[in-house]
């Protein structure tokens, strides 16, 4: 296989970003950027998403079995930008971002994202260097209706290839 056409081909796959945050294992709250989700399934409603395996995300999501997605709108790219390492996390926040408790699986919800989903693990998948995890979405909601979700083509920044 031409290694460098399957680099170019795999980030020509579209992407949104967002934060994907869940509570450890220890009750801290956990922070980080995700491109690698996708809905499963309607009934019930499914998500899955792909999570590095050495990231504090991983052990987060891996311990508790829930997480939420927040999604970024069209100019929150530094938003993402802050997440790309875990920020340190006190007094409701996550770097210098205000989260609440989600109300299903108490992960940070932030305050500044237009929309946020939670899900509860149903299903892992070890493959790679990352796990897939399938989650039922138990909760969701909607801060604005018209805010345009962030795409990593719009960016500089490519995770993937």
């Amino acid at each position: 296989m031409d290694e460098e056409a399957r680099r170019r081909v795999l980030r020509k796959l579209p992407y949104g970003m967002f934060v994907m945050t869940a509570v450890g294992a220890d009750g801290k709250p956990a922070g980080s950027t995700l491109t690698w989700i996708s809905q499963c399934s309607f009934q019930p409603p499914l998500v899955m998403v792909a999570i590095q395996r050495r990231s504090a995300m991983h052990d987060a999501v891996e311990a508790t079995g829930a997480l939420a997605v927040n999604v970024l709108g069209e100019d929150q790219a530094e938003i993402a930008r802050a997440f790309f390492r875990p920020p340190p996390e006190g007094d409701g926040r996550l770097g210098e971002f205000a989260y609440e408790p989600g109300p299903a699986t108490g992960a940070p919800l932030l305050k500044d994202l237009p929309a946020w989903l939670e899900a509860r693990v149903t299903d892992r998948v070890y493959r790679g260097d990352h796990t897939v995890f399938v989650g039922e979405v138990v909760g969701a909601g909607v801060r604005d209706a018209q805010a345009r979700p962030l795409l990593l083509g719009a960016t500089r920044w490519n995770y993937g290839g």
